[in-house]
This record gives structure tokens, C-alpha cells and sequence, in this order.
């Protein structure tokens, strides 16, 4: 049976840019790495997709602060295609 105007949604793929911060930086080894993930995709969809293509990864804490576009975010936000994330260490300071 074929319905007419049926729209199936797409999976297209979602490609973003994650920027490491200060310590982050030092602990990636690299300042940016660019990730791929089937969309729809959320900063943490990004975020588990990290650690497979960065292996270095791994030593970032699971849940960091996050911002869009120079946007602060949290996990569950939608990103996307040629979106900017930026992992935010803590601050300290006085």
C-alpha cells in the first residue's frame, strides 16, 4: 500500500565542530576535532561520538559544560550540521 504525501523523516547525517578548551585542550591533545552523527543529533548524541573518533577522549569528564555557537547548552539540545560545540572547563579564580 503507498500512501501519497507520506513523509518519512530523514537521517540525514549531522557533521559539527567540537572545540576543546584551556585544560580540555591539553587533555584531547588538539584543540578542535571535527564529528559526524545521524541526525537528528543532540550535543550528547556528539559527545558519545566523541570518544570514537577521538580516542584521548576518554580522559574529559563524561558530562562538561557545553556551548553552541557561543551559546551555553545542555545535553539534550539539538545541533546542527556545521554547528560549533566548545567543551568548557570549570573556572576558578577570584
Amino acid at each position: 500500500m503507498h500512501f501519497l504525501g507520506a513523509h518519512v523523516p530523514s537521517s540525514r547525517s549531522v557533521t559539527v565542530t567540537v572545540r576543546f578548551l584551556a585544560r580540555y585542550a591539553e587533555l584531547a591533545g588538539r584543540e578542535t576535532v571535527t564529528v559526524q552523527a545521524p541526525g537528528p543529533a543532540t550535543v550528547d548524541s556528539i559527545l558519545a561520538r566523541l570518544s570514537e573518533v577521538l580516542p584521548a577522549a576518554g580522559r574529559l569528564p563524561a558530562k562538561p559544560l557545553c556551548a553552541c555557537n557561543f551559546r551555553q547548552v545542555r545535553g539534550t539540545e539539538l545541533v546542527a550540521d556545521g554547528d560549533e560545540i566548545a567543551l568548557l572547563p570549570p573556572m576558578a579564580g577570584g
